[in-house]
């Protein structure tokens, strides 16, 4: 199959738009061509996963197009970065690699970028509608905007999420075609304890095992109950998109394409049914942690907030920790958007005062903010659980946010097994 580009497509490879915007769709048509692609689309919008800091080529590609005339054509937000911008000094990279990572934040600003700087921009204020093409990066911020927002994107990867942003372009492929968003696997969630299905530390459980045993197949769970807070559906598929590459998945009678078992399979028998049962579920929270409890229960730090918290999870932390002190560091990542709701009102101080490290703009993962090399990390988080390890050198415990917060006021190990039992 060719690729056909419009004549607008033609104008701008033809430098009508300036340098920027020709090697963007270059590399957009490129890309589609790859894809099978037939034509391209129009989008709505664009979340940039490339503005983080993994070496200088990244730097050096967003001031080219900054340099050759480049700027957004949509509404455009920018994912973590390297640095806290926010909060001076939280990160301990040396000045080279600080500096290299500042210069790409400014040079993402300059080409029109929102200065958004979290992984959760749909609880930042951008929402693409129901139906709507998006070029979207981030995995946990594609799987909600595909499945909890009904929006239509692929995992744009770095750098072509810029070039689709700059171009107002993608590939017609993929997840922006309607057959390919139809379920093929139904997952039977109806048998499991709802005391269980009841704890937020479930979703992320259920995001783990759902990504390693799908993989980028589109599943379709019936049997949670309705309505579903967004929190705990941003929870699964975080832990979805990160142990598998789920790019969409949907909660029958919850999600806004799976309004009953016969539309989301398109009047299709599934190709596979799983259904649910609670080892399942144990061996999958099993595999969260990598670390062994030590014989004293001590712990080295807690850190929660992948996704970035909203403001509904702050006051779940706030209202945990009861104005109690922490004994270990424990680090919070959310974004500036939320920072500044919980700023006036007695929420930030409190957190303040118990000792919580706040992390804006950034997370615990992906820049060096961990206070040593090595050591014990007990997280809520099925994304953090899963990164942890390989990025940071530490051990992590899988534990919900009640556990979170005990184990970091005692610093010793405190999880509540009963309910996974």
């Amino acid at each position: 199959m060719s690729l056909e580009l419009s004549p607008d497509d033609l104008a701008m490879l033809a430098g009508r738009d300036g340098p920027a915007a020709a090697m963007a769709l270059r590399i957009v048509a490129d890309t589609a061509r790859m894809l099978g692609a037939d034509r391209l689309i129009d989008i709505a919008s664009s979340h940039i996963d490339g503005c983080l800091y993994h070496g200088d080529s990244g730097t050096l590609f967003a001031e080219r197009l900054r340099s050759d005339g480049g700027r957004v054509r949509v509404p455009t937000t920018l994912n973590v970065g390297a640095l806290d911008l926010v909060h001076p000094g939280r990160e301990r990279l040396g000045p080279e690699q600080a500096g290299m990572a500042r210069r790409l934040m400014a040079a993402y600003a300059g080409l029109g970028c929102r200065e958004s700087w979290t992984c959760a921009p749909y609880q930042a204020g951008h929402r693409p509608a129901l139906g709507q093409d998006v070029a979207w990066g981030e995995s946990n911020a594609v799987v909600f905007c595909n499945s909890v927002l009904g929006a239509r994107t692929n995992r744009y990867g770095d750098f072509l999420d810029i070039c689709a942003a700059i171009t107002g372009r993608a590939p017609r492929a993929g997840l922006h075609l309607p057959e390919n968003r139809q379920a093929t696997v139904l997952i039977d969630a109806s048998g499991l304890n709802p005391a269980l299905v009841a704890e937020d530390a479930f979703y992320p459980v259920l995001g783990a095992w759902l990504g390693a045993t799908v993989g980028d197949a589109v599943a379709a769970i019936d049997g949670l109950p309705r309505p579903l807070a967004e929190d705990r559906l941003k929870a699964l598929g975080a832990a979805a998109a990160s142990t598998g590459a789920v790019g969409l998945f949907h909660v029958v009678g919850v999600t806004p394409e799976a309004p009953d078992r016969a539309t989301v399979f398109g009047g299709v028998a599934p190709r596979e049914t799983i259904r649910l049962e609670a080892p399942m579920l144990e061996a999958a929270r099993r595999r969260l942690s990598t670390g062994l409890v030590p014989a004293d229960g001590r712990i080295d730090a807690v850190a929660i907030g992948s996704p970035h918290l909203s403001e509904a999870e702050v006051d779940a932390l706030v209202t945990g920790l009861a104005g109690r002190r922490i004994a270990i560091p424990f680090y919070a990542c959310t974004g500036r958007h939320v920072l500044d709701r919980i700023a006036g009102d007695g929420r930030r101080a409190a957190l303040d005062a118990a000792g919580v490290t706040l992390i804006a703009d950034t997370c615990i993962v992906v820049t060096p903010i961990l206070s040593a090399a090595s050591g014990l990390l007990m997280t809520n988080s099925g994304k953090f659980a899963h990164y942890t390890p390989s990025t940071t050198g530490w051990d992590v415990l899988y534990g919900s946010l009640t556990d979170c917060i005990e184990s970091a006021v005692t610093g010793r190990v405190a999880r509540d097994e009963a309910i996974w039992r």
